[in-house]
């Protein structure tokens, strides 16, 4: 059996309480609709409501693998 440090323990804690704190936050924003930490201050790069559904709607169809490679705008 192979000895395990604290180093070792506390850098899988970070990396797994990173990776949910992510995940919650994502749940957070799919439950209120909202994204940011206060109403009043978005963290989203688009203000415009159908922009943000627009841009969400492409990025579902390219992550489900509908939008072809030559149909995706380059960055």
């Amino acid at each position: 059996m192979r000895d395990v440090t604290l180093q070792q323990i506390l850098i899988h804690t970070i990396a797994e309480a990173n990776r949910h704190a992510g995940h919650t936050d994502i749940v957070r924003e799919l439950v209120d609709g909202a994204a940011g930490y206060l109403d009043r201050t978005s963290l989203l790069a688009f203000e415009d409501p159908a922009v943000q559904q627009n841009h969400r709607a492409r990025l579902e169809e390219m992550a489900c693998g509908r939008v072809s490679r030559s149909a995706r705008r380059p960055r």
